[in-house]
């Protein structure tokens, strides 16, 4: 089974897109929750990302990734795939 993939995201942002297009190239499901047309779930992003209130916020299970660069190190690095399992 798949782990459950959150991202938190703003309209027009463009490490938003390139998250999710890395996590759509992969198959991967994510539920996004966009701050920009929901501002009432930043205060619990922030919460949940330790203080992080760029977008996006990523998180793979309940280990949370960081922002699209954070992702796309782990990827270079091989690591993301073994997270999405």
């Amino acid at each position: 089974m798949a782990a459950t993939v959150v991202i938190y995201t703003k309209d027009y942002c463009p490490y938003c897109i390139r998250a999710k297009a890395l996590l759509s190239s992969k198959g991967v499901p994510f539920t996004e929750f966009d701050i920009g047309k929901q501002p009432e779930l930043r205060d619990e992003m922030v919460a949940k990302a330790n203080g992080g209130y760029t977008v996006p916020q990523i998180f793979i299970g309940d280990q949370h990734i960081g922002g699209c660069d954070d992702m796309m190190a782990l990827d270079s690095q091989g690591k993301l795939d073994t997270l999405l399992k």
